[in-house]
């Protein structure tokens, strides 16, 4: 098959795409034949080699999420069956004509979805499910602060917590991603490069704060994160790309009964991302395509990977950036 490898840690134009043997599904796993692969991060952290693979899950080949078809399947898998079109959440290796999954971790495709931009999908609901309804327990109601609201994480976020019944303020970079996050259903989207997200943020609460922060960006909006969190609020870290050191006022947190608290989601057992899937098909697959909907920016072919990373890094983005795997690469 073929595959988009990292020949070495450094700039993108060390994605090259290779030959490497097709893999076969282990006891539990399914073997999909990729249609389309998600971009994000933590793919461009591994290509600058800051972020290894687990054990038992290819080095050299980067790729979270994966939709397509199952073309194979290991022993013990009932749920699925040969042809059956998946979206899957994978530690590794979705840069490829073919991957292996773990069968509790592929989701149907929801209704209104194609097969492509499925892949858009696994990779940041896994995410967004895991920290804000599963580690920060968001209660209907509550009212959500969503760092990088034009990411793949944060528009994803807007459409999950708005459908489930709460409120989102989002932070962003420019004036276009701003009007994009609240015709998307945030009540405010802040434009950082211009505003103070903590006094916008006030102001439009009416000094109240919010529930629960999602942060991405670490670093100098440890401080201001904690003063705007209401009693009992909860700051979930999800990356820190802005630096992993920030200050806090201790005292805030005792006073407030504060949570602070993130998480990684890649080196999880496949039965932890399996009450993830489940709940993501009970709870949010129901809400396609009305409500929720997959965001993506650009398109790339496989062999282009590396124009991909650097779309990427530049940040210019508006959701998700995905590689589609043609039949012929």
């Amino acid at each position: 098959m073929k595959a988009i490898v990292i020949s070495q840690p450094g700039k993108p134009e060390v994605l090259q795409i290779q030959e490497k043997p097709v893999p076969k599904p282990l006891p539990g796993e399914v073997l999909i034949k990729v249609k389309a692969a998600g971009i994000n991060r933590p793919d461009v952290i591994q290509r600058k080699g800051y972020y290894p693979a687990p054990p038992g899950v290819p080095a050299d080949i980067p790729g979270l999420e994966v939709s397509g078809t199952i073309t194979a399947i290991g022993d013990g898998v009932n749920k699925w069956k040969l042809g059956d079109e998946v979206c899957a959440l994978i530690a590794g290796g979705g840069y490829a004509e073919y991957v292996q999954a773990p069968a509790e971790q592929c989701l149907p495709i929801p209704g209104g979805v194609s097969l492509i931009d499925a892949a858009a999908l696994p990779e940041t609901f896994f995410t967004v499910w895991n920290n804000i309804f599963d580690i920060a327990d968001f209660q209907n109601g509550e009212t959500v602060l969503v760092h990088g609201g034009s990411s793949g994480i944060g528009v994803t976020a807007i459409q999950m917590i708005k459908a489930l019944g709460g409120k989102v303020f989002v932070t962003a970079g420019t004036k276009e991603k701003c009007n994009f996050c609240e015709k998307l259903g945030a009540e405010k989207a802040i434009n950082y490069q211009e505003e103070d997200y903590e006094e916008e943020i006030l102001k439009a609460t009416g000094n109240d704060g919010v529930d629960i922060i999602l942060d991405m960006i670490g670093g100098s909006y440890a401080a201001k994160n904690i003063r705007i969190l209401r009693p009992k609020g909860r700051l979930v870290m999800i990356n820190s790309m802005k630096g992993k050191i920030g200050e806090v006022d201790l005292l805030q947190i005792m006073k407030k009964q504060l949570v602070l608290t993130g998480s990684t989601l890649r080196a999880k057992p496949v039965a932890y991302k399996a009450k993830i899937a489940q709940n993501l098909k009970n709870q949010v697959w129901p809400f396609f395509p009305e409500k929720i909907k997959p965001i993506i920016y650009k398109t790339f072919p496989l062999q282009e990977a590396a124009k991909a990373h650097e779309l990427m890094e530049s940040s210019r983005h508006i959701g998700k950036i995905l590689l589609q795997v043609p039949e012929e690469v």
